[in-house]
């Protein structure tokens, strides 16, 4: 199926409008996007029709060490002024930097007099909004949130950001530093063909956790490996499981995404691909194939609710005290140690466990990237039909900058864009236990910079990931069908997804 370009925005706004609406299935709205050539990070598709959950705490707004810094203060009078009755507008959904950006907000008001609407919206409705917008060249939305699968889509319709910086020095935000954002960030989530299309956002990525009580008890040493993971969690169940404590919990809901992001994982730690270089499905290889037996015997060692669980589900195990080890998503950690939490100050971080020899990026396919560190993320662009661009460009440089992606960082604890958030010594000071802490950061810096890992980036994959696979590994984990026997599900995945791929001429 081929479209014209206002033809495909108008499917895609149509489909995603219809999906918001509950007039067609998740399936139905995936097909259609990978029909338009639009696809989803592996972390975004599992979201669609969900919220995210947020487990900062808020209620530290406006003690000392977050206030506003007086010179950002005074920027924003003293150039943001003459933009004062003006009024912007972004959409989002429910991610942790937009919560917080939607309480704070006023910081960025009262000094400029610009009016900011912040709209969080369930993902598929900003997707439909923002291609709206972009349709028909409108300018109802200043800023875009846009999942890091969406920028190749959405590349000709923002202004790059590092450009206009250079074109308007007047509008400059001192010290915004551009080289200031992770590497990795900036070349996996931001820029498409040579262009920055926004500004990295948000990142949550896969890191090994365990119950430190727990291992200490049974004189094991935290796992670093694969192997020393799967005799710790063994170990574990066998001793614990009559307390009601396993060795590990999974996301592992039939049907899922969250089934997907630990299938990969697996794949991946086991030298495997999902595609081959080939353009082929992998996932029914030998590597694969040891990499998903694995997730069955893990399986064997977790709580009955796995195969009901997506990740807040996973998340509940950890924060109630069933579980002691989890390689899964960072955001999880400053959770363990708030005051309602049953394991506070148990858990700890640590780099992701690795596997066998990772395949070769240029032996998979479709922009695969295997690692060690599943990863998903988002981007902040301005719209090139904005009728405000620059009160939008003060507003998403004060969204982007040191100070208020730090202070995000210590509302919410979770993994800052900028190197300099990492280094404040506000968040050095919050790696101690209690809520929100930052414990965590540092193995979250080193996993970014080191091991992150990307699914394949095609339009078909969120299609794939959201139905074939998790929905076949579920008859599989739940013993529906294939009796147990991993080889034999992946092989009826491979037939499935390869004759997709080929009827869509990939």
């Amino acid at each position: 199926m081929s479209f014209r370009e206002h033809d495909k925005k108008t499917f895609i706004a149509d489909a995603a409008n219809d999906f918001a609406n509950r007039r067609i299935s998740k399936r139905d709205f995936l097909r259609k996007m990978s029909m338009a050539g639009v696809g989803f990070s592996a972390f975004a598709a599992g979201l669609l029709g969900n919220t995210r959950p947020y487990r900062g705490n808020l209620n530290l707004l406006g003690t000392e060490a977050l206030a506003q810094d007086a010179s950002v203060t005074q920027w924003l009078k003293d150039v943001g002024s003459k933009f004062k009755g003006t009024k912007i507008r972004y959409t989002s959904e429910s991610t942790p930097p937009t919560n917080v950006l939607a309480e704070i907000k006023k910081e960025f008001t009262d000094p400029t007099g610009i009016e900011v609407e912040v709209e969080i919206v369930p993902l598929e409705q900003v997707l439909a909004k923002a291609t709206q917008d972009v349709q028909g060249q409108l300018g109802t939305y200043d800023l875009y949130y846009l999942d890091q699968s969406w920028v190749a889509t959405f590349a000709q319709d923002t202004i790059d950001p590092v450009q206009l910086y250079k074109d308007k020095p007047d509008l400059a935000m001192p010290g915004f530093d551009f080289e200031d954002f992770s590497k990795p960030l900036v070349d996996g989530l931001a820029v498409y063909e040579g262009k920055w299309v926004g500004i990295p956002f948000d990142i949550p990525i896969f890191i090994t956790m365990y119950r430190k009580d727990i291992l200490e008890k049974h004189g094991i040493k935290p796992p670093t490996t694969v192997e020393e993971f799967t005799a710790a969690v063994k170990a574990i169940t066998a001793a614990e499981k009559a307390n009601g404590i396993y060795g590990t919990g999974l996301q592992a809901k039939s049907g899922h995404y969250s089934l997907n992001c630990d299938w990969t994982q697996a794949v991946w730690n086991e030298g495997g691909s999902i595609f081959t270089k080939d353009k082929k499905f992998s996932g029914n290889d030998e590597a694969a194939v040891r990499g998903l037996q694995w997730y069955q015997e893990m399986l064997q060692n977790s709580p009955a609710e796995s195969t009901a669980s997506t990740w807040d589900g996973q998340w509940q195990m950890m924060h109630s005290g069933q579980v002691a080890l989890i390689n899964s998503w960072d955001e999880f950690f400053p959770g363990m140690d708030g005051d309602d939490s049953k394991v506070k100050g148990l858990w700890e971080p640590m780099k992701p466990i690795t596997g066998k020899p990772l395949r070769a990026i240029a032996d998979a396919g479709f922009g695969e990237i295997p690692n060690y560190a599943h990863q998903g993320g988002s981007i902040l662009g301005l719209s090139k039909y904005s009728k405000n661009p620059d009160a939008a460009w003060l507003f998403m440089q004060w969204a982007c900058s040191k100070d208020i992606m730090t202070r995000c960082t210590l509302l919410g604890g979770f993994a800052p864009m900028r190197l300099s958030s990492f280094a404040d010594e506000r968040v050095k000071a919050k790696a101690v236990v209690g809520p929100n802490t930052t414990r965590h950061l540092e193995v979250v810096k080193w996993t970014i910079d080191n091991v992150m890992a990307s699914e394949p980036d095609m339009p078909l994959w969120a299609g794939f990931s959201n139905n074939e696979i998790p929905v076949e590994l579920g008859k599989l984990l739940t013993g529906q069908d294939y009796g147990g026997d991993a080889k034999k599900c992946m092989d009826n995945v491979a037939s499935l997804i390869d004759k997709a791929v080929a009827e869509a001429g990939l």
